[in-house]
C-alpha cells in the first residue's frame, strides 16, 4: 500500500512585537482553556500565507498590519494527533496601525503584553516551540510531536 500524501493544516502566527514586549491571546475556547498563544489561525484554502497571518492578526486583535511586513522567523511541524498534523508559520510584526483589543470574546479571554524575558507560565506547547525557536535563534524549524 502506497502512503497517502501528507495533508497538514497550515497555520499563522503572529509575534506582534513592541520593544522587548510580545502580545499573548490567553485562549477561551475549549482547546488550551486559559492558556496563552500569539495570535494565530488557519490559513484559507488560496489564500497567500502572509496575507492569512495580516488577515487572522486583523480578526483577533482590530491591529492591521502590511503582510509585505511580516517576517518570516520560524516554522514548527506540529503532530497534533494520529490523524491531523499541522505546519505553523511563525511571523514577526514590528510595525502596524491601531491598538490591540479583543475582538473574539467568545475565543479569547484577554490579550495582555509580556516581556520577552518574564514570558507567562502556562503557553500551549506548539506555538511556544515556534516562540522559543524565534527567541533563541536557533534555526528556521522546530518538529513537535512526532
Amino acid at each position: 500500500m502506497n502512503p497517502q500524501p501528507a495533508q497538514p493544516v497550515i497555520d499563522t502566527h503572529v509575534l506582534l512585537r513592541d520593544g522587548d514586549k510580545l502580545l499573548f491571546s490567553q485562549r477561551g475556547g475549549p482547546y488550551g482553556y486559559g492558556r496563552w498563544h500569539m495570535p494565530s489561525g488557519k490559513l484559507d484554502q488560496g489564500e497567500p500565507i502572509r496575507a492569512g497571518a495580516a488577515r487572522e492578526l486583523f480578526e483577533e486583535t482590530g491591529v492591521e498590519v502590511d503582510p509585505a511586513q511580516l517576517r518570516l522567523v520560524h516554522v514548527v511541524h506540529h503532530k497534533q494527533s494520529e490523524s491531523i498534523e499541522r505546519i505553523g508559520f511563525f511571523f514577526e510584526a514590528v510595525e502596524w496601525v491601531g491598538e490591540p483589543v479583543n475582538k473574539e470574546p467568545a475565543k479569547c479571554l484577554e490579550l495582555c503584553w509580556f516581556s520577552v524575558h518574564e514570558l507567562p507560565e502556562d503557553i500551549i506547547e506548539y506555538p511556544k516551540e515556534g516562540l522559543l525557536g524565534y527567541l533563541e535563534g536557533s534555526g528556521v524549524l522546530r518538529e513537535c510531536g512526532w
